[in-house]
């Protein structure tokens, strides 16, 4: 099985750079989305053999997640259940016979890190809600979690130690994330490999210099470490300023 996430920075944009022929091309078993930017009814989209799940924000034009899933879910829900995280449309879980999967868009932590507070909230919240799922089943996540964990992870970790998505205290929580039992399945696989990003600022001719960050995951429960067959990230794949990223799973 083949399971994709991408951040397509606003759908319907996407879908004027071929967002269509890029889903069909991949085939996924389940196809998460996030940022979709959307609001219910605003776009219909026929995906033939594939159940449809949105989340969408209540600020107009801002966030929201989808995922597209060939296997019907035992049950669906929206958001963690706390009514400051569960507005802006950042999560949805679906319960399988034998795992939960989630989509998740992490609150980015914006610039001079306004909103640096609301996302250690959001991260020491999201975490307790993790690990309530993985005592019960195993858990695979993904989405763009909007942090770089290590050095590695981008181009200029120096230039951009107290930037968004690059702060220690981000940073922190992935790896408290990492230490509770779950695995960064790229590391996994590519433990010490360098210059494969999945996001570049629109900037700066950011991704023509490869000036990028990897902040698109799938993490899963350790438990379900023996299934893991590869990672992938596709840098070759335009559509947004995020490619998407995935995971095969035996």
């Amino acid at each position: 099985m083949e399971f994709i996430s991408w951040n397509v920075n606003g759908l319907r944009a996407a879908m004027k750079k071929g967002f269509i022929d890029i889903f069909e091309s991949l085939h996924a078993d389940i196809f998460c989305l996030q940022e979709t930017k959307l609001q219910e009814g605003q776009l219909q989209l026929k995906l033939p053999g594939y159940n449809q799940y949105w989340n969408y924000a209540e600020k107009k034009g801002y966030s929201g997640t989808a995922v597209f899933t060939k296997s019907k879910p035992v049950s669906v829900s929206y958001g963690m259940g706390i009514t400051e995280h569960d507005r802006e449309g950042r999560l949805i879980t679906l319960e399988f016979d034998d795992f939960y999967f989630i989509t998740c868009y992490t609150p980015n932590s914006q610039s001079e890190l306004a909103r640096l507070d609301y996302r250690m909230k959001w991260e020491d919240d999201f975490r307790k809600y993790l690990m309530q799922l993985n005592g019960k089943k195993p858990v695979i996540l993904c989405g763009d979690l909007n942090v770089a964990h290590e050095d590695i992870d981008l181009k200029n970790p120096k230039n951009n130690r107290k930037n968004a998505g690059f702060t220690d205290e981000e940073r922190q929580k992935m790896t408290e994330l990492l230490q509770a039992g779950f695995t960064d399945t790229w590391r996994y696989f590519y433990p010490d490999t360098t210059g494969v990003y999945s996001w570049w600022s629109y900037r700066f001719k950011a991704r023509q210099n490869n000036a990028g960050w990897r902040i698109d995951y799938f993490i899963t429960s350790q438990s379900l470490n023996n299934r893991l067959k590869d990672a992938k990230i596709y840098t070759d794949i335009a559509g947004s300023d995020h490619c998407p990223v995935s995971l095969i799973f035996k």
